[in-house]
């Protein structure tokens, strides 16, 4: 069978076009299988990054809380193997006259009074929710708030900020970027190491520093008191002393002051 000339022409012409661009293109990249995409380094997205490893984290760790006009205190965070946690704060309840923990555990939430000279005995009262009135501050670091920070839609703005004073990890400004929206986490600056483990921070409550290194969480919370009946400690003053006048005449709550006689 006779095969026409133009037609072997044709095939041989579109054969060399298709080996010549063979030869012309550039060699296919290689992908280093050890390497992953280019972690971000804008600080939004690096907070973002720090607070997801925070949330796996289960260790025990100590803290320095230095509030203005207060002597220093030592915060311990717990965050168990089964996702309870508990936070110790002293000083905290009925105008720092009583240390209490925050915990969750088995689903629930409590305040716990710790035993001290005044209270011998220790309790907790479990809660619906944290208000106000009774809210330590502290536990937010390490629980909802973790969860803004990933929230890539939440009204924040972030920086990078200059590392606070005896602080290890990287520091980052947060401040709400919406003025007329309630800042969902209190603005100040927040320190993390790589692992997610925060180092420090500065916020309304006070400045917290991690003390040492952190140690390895037990798998479950145990509360440090009997659940017992009752409304939680808040953190107001305790009341003034009452003025009324007792059976003696002398008003409650002042001494009574007996005159003296002077000897000649």
């Amino acid at each position: 069978m006779r095969v026409a000339r133009p037609l072997i022409a044709l095939v041989a012409v579109a054969t060399a076009a298709v080996l010549a661009s063979a030869c012309s293109s550039p060699p296919p990249t290689e992908v280093d299988p050890t390497t992953g995409p280019a972690a971000p380094d804008d600080p939004r997205s690096v907070l973002a990054a720090r607070a997801a490893a925070a949330k796996d984290l289960h260790q025990t760790a100590l803290y320095s809380l230095k509030t203005t006009g207060r002597p220093d205190r030592s915060v311990t965070v717990t965050l168990a193997q089964d996702g309870g946690w508990k936070v110790d704060v002293p000083a905290t309840a009925l105008g720092g006259t009583v240390d209490i923990s925050l915990v969750r555990t088995s689903g629930s939430l409590y305040q716990c009074a710790l035993p001290s000279a005044t209270r011998p005995q220790s309790g907790c009262v479990r809660l619906s929710k944290v208000v106000s009135a009774y809210d330590p501050k502290v536990q937010h670091l390490f629980t909802d708030w973790l969860e803004v920070f990933m929230d890539r839609q939440a009204a924040l703005a972030v920086t990078t900020a200059t590392a606070l004073p005896g602080v290890q990890g990287a520091c980052y400004t947060v401040d709400t970027s919406a003025v007329s929206v309630k800042a969902p986490v209190d603005p100040g600056i927040y320190c993390y190491a790589d692992n997610g483990t925060l180092t420090g921070a500065r916020t309304s409550v006070g400045t917290l520093t991690l003390v040492g290194a952190p140690t390895p969480a037990p798998p479950t919370i145990t509360l440090p008191g009997a659940v017992i009946p009752g409304q939680p400690l808040v953190n107001a003053s305790p009341p003034a002393p009452s003025l009324t006048p007792s059976a003696s005449g002398t008003p409650s709550g002042k001494p009574s002051v007996t005159p003296t006689t002077s000897r000649r």
